[in-house]
């Protein structure tokens, strides 16, 4: 098939205007000038996309789709109590239940230009959305308890379902990781076992890192309100008291000293609470950075220094994290609103467009160590492509079609999503709805509704 388009956005190389991708048994054949590939390939099936973007789909370095029919129940709380009400929201939930609510996330993510996710799940229910919408990614069983004498058990469980999933996956499609559960609500001994069990492999491992204040004061000092303990239950956002005695070292530090940044393929999410010293110890150890803007925005956890982890070097890739928090999968929001924030601050340095649609695909590929094969339009890389639409009359006149995708587009105006060169989204009526991957996305939707409402019958 031969795509063709106003634009071609390889993001490794300059944007070709009036440009061609040809697809091939799933990979990128060729790409050049709509032009030169007509005349060159002129029994080839042909895709006009007409005023649109061909780019690279994006790459979500850091996503929980099961959590996307709890948006909106938890609104306008920062961060430690959100924690607090989404767990509690989570009893309510069973293996169905988390199943339907990724399926959500997933169609939302295709729709949205999403083709690789990197998903933490503690049910299986993202395993489960991105095996049936066809989805690339890797899936990282969470893993955690703060109760020393329950690590055992919960790490035998967690490794379990590890090998399990790996069993019922395409390896060439998904691959299965390990993310142990965030400092404030694990006992170190979690850690310690993972470092164990991934050894020296190139196994996928990413957990959040340094997100919250509330989580670096409980690290460090044993004060805030993680420490703060209830009578009722006789634990504090879950946490049993003391869980430990605090450190006196940063969230980073203390992770670095249990040995988890030695792990070849690891990817911190958040990173909002680093210092300096911190950052030049994920730069020493080569750790990736998820980054997240809507969330730490919507949760009132502040911004992190974008700019200061690209020039120490970090490989940093955009997440648009848990829906829950940030309400939905639409990485132009995030690519916009990481941008504004970023130069708001007058502080940490200047991004620009371009940049931001490089952390949202060839970025977020490196982060994750896929971008030998996904993440920007190159031939013999996988055809994970999207096209942008770029008729709206706030794109008009088009000058930069980078500018355009970042400052005035949003998951509306995704025309196609493609993996593998597998059309999993083809919006050819303009009406939202063309989801191709043989999941009924108004049955989802249906049930997604019923789960809402069971879940506000509990909380009565």
């Amino acid at each position: 098939m031969l795509l063709t388009a106003r634009f071609v956005l390889p993001v490794s190389s300059e944007p070709i205007e009036r440009g061609a991708v040809l697809v091939r048994d799933g990979l990128i054949a060729d790409i050049g000038h709509s032009t030169d590939l007509r005349r060159k390939y002129p029994q080839e099936e042909m895709k006009n996309l007409g005023l649109a973007a061909l780019m690279p789909g994006f790459v979500d370095a850091h996503i929980h789709m099961e959590y996307a029919a709890m948006r909106g129940l938890v609104n306008d709380q920062p961060y430690a109590p959100w924690k607090l009400q989404v767990q509690q929201t989570s009893k309510v939930y069973d293996r169905r239940d988390w199943q339907d609510s990724a399926l959500l996330g997933g169609l939302e993510a295709i729709a949205s230009g999403i083709t690789t996710v990197a998903d933490t799940s503690r049910t299986g229910g993202s395993l489960y959305a991105a095996q049936q919408l066809g989805l690339r990614g890797i899936i990282y069983r969470k893993v955690g308890t703060i109760k020393r004498e329950n690590v055992d058990e919960a790490f035998r469980r967690s490794v379990a379902d590890i090998e399990e999933w790996r069993e019922s996956v395409d390896p060439s499609r998904i691959q299965i990781g390990i993310s142990p559960r965030s400092s404030h609500s694990c006992n170190p001994r979690i850690y310690q076992k993972v470092c164990e069990y991934v050894g020296s492999s190139d196994m996928p491992v990413t957990m959040s890192v340094a997100t919250s204040r509330e989580e670096y004061d409980f690290i460090k000092y044993g004060s805030s309100p993680f420490a703060r303990h209830d009578a009722e239950t006789g634990a504090a956002y879950g946490v049993d008291m003391p869980p430990f005695l605090p450190t006196g070292e940063s969230p980073v530090r203390y992770l670095n000293n249990w040995g988890l940044f030695k792990l070849k393929n690891f990817v911190a999410a958040h990173c909002v609470q680093v210092d300096d010293d911190d950052i030049a110890i994920l730069a020493e150890n080569d750790v990736a950075v998820a980054h997240c803007a809507r969330a730490n925005a919507k949760l009132s956890v502040g911004v992190a220094p974008v700019a200061a982890f690209l020039r120490a070097g970090l490989r940093v890739g955009l997440g648009t994290d848990s829906p829950a928090a940030s309400d939905g999968m639409d990485m132009f929001d995030e690519m916009r609103i990481s941008l504004l924030m970023q130069r708001s601050t007058g502080v940490h340095g200047f991004l620009t467009t371009q940049e931001m649609i490089h952390l949202a695909t060839l970025g977020a590929a490196r982060a994750l160590r896929m971008d030998d094969r996904i993440g920007s339009l190159e031939v013999g890389k996988e055809a994970d492509i999207i096209a942008v639409d770029l008729h709206n009359s706030h794109q008009r006149p088009l000058h930069d079609p980078n500018t355009a995708i970042v400052h005035s587009s949003n998951q509306d105006n995704i025309r196609m999503t493609m993996v593998h060169g597998r059309l999993l989204y083809d919006d050819k009526d303009g009406i939202g709805q063309g989801h191709c991957s043989g999941v009924d996305p108004f049955e989802v939707r249906a049930r997604a509704e019923d789960l809402r409402l069971k879940v506000r019958g509990k909380h009565k």
